[in-house]
């Protein structure tokens, strides 16, 4: 009532339940109202998140990306410019909340073009860190050109995921091999 003020606010109210859902379907799951039959996984979710935006330009988003990164542990990269392309790796929770926050700034596109979820026993730090591509999260820059010197190499982006590991991932998010 308070938020809507009179005027239709549907997608407002869907953003909300998408949000919020998650609350509620782990406190119905918790382990008090779980029956005893029901097996407990102690398992721990190793998350990479490849998302895709038509252009991340503004420097508030771009500080936001790296400072919400290093206050969830999360690692990967930023590329700025056109298209702009963020990759984010660490604990499926942490991704999950990046994601939630990313999603609700102003995008022309963003999505998540890929996304990887690994289980791993026990979830012990050892195994998360086996599991990372990146160290930390940067913000990476490939020898940017255009009217406005706002397009990357895609060349160098290329080189960038090939010496990481994850070359493959250049063709979902453009649609061509990378070389």
């Amino acid at each position: 009532m308070q938020n809507c003020s009179g005027e239709p606010c549907l997608l407002s109210a869907r953003e909300w339940v998408k949000d919020q859902a998650a609350a509620y379907i782990d406190r119905e799951l918790s382990p008090s109202s779980v029956t005893s039959n029901a097996v407990q996984s102690e398992d721990v979710v190793f998350t990479r998140l490849w998302i895709y935006s038509h252009h991340i330009y503004n420097k508030q988003k771009r500080k936001n990306i790296i400072e919400w990164s290093k206050e969830l542990s999360l690692s990967g990269f930023c590329m700025p410019g056109k298209p702009g392309v963020v990759c984010v790796e660490g604990l499926q929770s942490s991704c999950e909340e990046f994601w939630s926050r990313i999603r609700r700034l102003t995008w022309k596109r963003i999505l998540i073009r890929h996304r990887e979820d690994i289980s791993l026993e026990g979830g012990c730090l050892a195994e998360i860190q086996k599991q990372r591509k990146f160290s930390t999260l940067e913000e990476k820059c490939f020898d940017a050109h255009g009217a406005r010197g706002n397009h990357m190499d895609l060349g160098q982006l290329y080189q960038f995921l090939e010496e990481k590991g994850c070359a493959d991932i250049f063709q979902m998010y453009f649609g061509v091999e990378g070389h």
